[in-house]
């Protein structure tokens, strides 16, 4: 282990033993592996000093090739989750507080990890657990189609397949997603049978459905991509491939499965159900997302929950929307003031051999929540 490495431990150790004392284990012990996107290069710690469970450390040990993707899919899914929200009341952030950590978030700075949304049960949870699950299996694929592993590569099921009356073939190298819902499956979801306690078993079995709702957004949204082949350009053949859709399209449809998410009965039964009793014959399909308890309003700041409240924020005046300020801004008003901007402009390359500006100034009101 090199000098950074080492350095990088008592940190890392910090991290763990504080979001160890905020959730224990059982139905939200798998999401300790969030962690791996605060550091830079976590395959060089070794498998036994990461935030990980020890199911996560056993194969963590057995294919310590993936570490690189895991960490991707940790930023993937962090980052997709503050840019759907970055308008909204619940923004992705929690406050710096009793209920959250602090820690180092790579190419987001200092910022604080999920608190509060991990575990209470809320849409917030739902859409946090989707997109985790979607971000792994999506780095994971793309690792396997890049030729980085060498137990995954293409989809070899579709190889020497095609329609040759429709002149077309699959060729080129199709993303194998089922290879990376596998180990997304493998690596996150957590066995019902070792939960304790019906609170508990309610929650994992939510979040095990939402996990698997992030998974088939990503299976939902692939794409076949063709090239044709033929004399002077024609399309005489073509090859074709399956490949993932970009990561942002995977968050819309999360996004969009959010808004129209489903609470389910908080009751532990056999199998989920809706908690409205004259909804319960809608069946549940297994790419919606589910929740137990309704979310707070985060208009206001809640030290003990990590809920920073929307003082403060940036708002947009003439909007209707969730970043207009009168929603943002939940009824409380908003602040104005004027902020002043200074920038080169009209450049001009002069020869030889310098580029003169001019420098200019602009006003631009901005509106903050009361």
């Amino acid at each position: 282990m090199d000098r950074a490495s080492l350095l990088a431990l008592p940190r890392l150790c910090a991290l763990w033993a504080a979001l160890l004392a905020l959730f224990p284990c059982g139905a939200q012990g798998n999401w300790m592996w969030l962690g791996i996107a605060s550091f830079g290069v976590p395959e060089k710690l070794g498998c036994a000093n990461l935030p990980l469970n020890s199911r996560q450390k056993e194969l963590c040990k057995r294919k310590p090739y993936l570490l690189p993707s895991i960490r991707e899919g940790a930023r993937l899914g962090i980052q997709e989750c503050r840019s759907q929200f970055r308008y909204e009341r619940w923004n992705c952030m929690v406050a710096t507080a009793t209920a959250t950590v602090t820690a180092t978030a790579g190419p987001f700075g200092t910022s604080p990890l999920f608190g509060y949304e991990l575990n209470s049960g809320t849409k917030e949870t739902a859409f946090i657990y989707a997109v985790m699950a979607a971000g792994l299996v999506h780095s994971v694929t793309r690792s396997c189609s890049a030729g980085n592993m060498t137990e995954c590569s293409c989809d070899t099921t579709l190889q020497n397949g095609g329609s040759a009356s429709e002149g077309w073939h699959w060729g080129g190298c199709s993303d194998d997603v089922q290879y990376g819902m596998w180990f997304s499956r493998k690596f996150l979801d957590f066995p019902l049978r070792n939960s304790t306690g019906k609170e508990n078993t309610i929650l994992l079995a939510m979040n095990l459905h939402n996990n698997e709702a992030g998974r088939q957004a990503v299976a939902k949204l692939m794409s076949v991509d063709c090239r044709c082949h033929g004399v002077s350009g024609s399309c005489a053949v073509k090859t074709c491939w399956k490949s993932m859709s970009s990561f942002e399209k995977i968050g819309h449809l999360l996004k969009d499965k959010y808004e129209n998410s489903i609470q389910i009965s908080d009751k532990e039964k056999r199998k989920m159900r809706r908690r409205e009793k004259d909804q319960r014959k809608i069946p549940i399909h297994k790419d919606d997302l589910l929740y137990v308890n309704k979310s707070p309003n985060y208009c206001v700041e809640d030290k003990k929950l990590g809920i920073p409240g929307t003082r403060g924020r940036e708002c947009n005046r003439t909007s209707e929307g969730a970043d207009g300020c009168n929603l943002l801004c939940c009824g409380r008003g908003y602040n104005t003031h004027v902020v002043r901007h200074v920038e080169r402009c009209e450049c001009k390359f002069i020869w030889c051999c310098y580029v003169r500006c001019r420098r200019c100034e602009s006003m631009t009101d901005v509106h903050t929540c009361k």
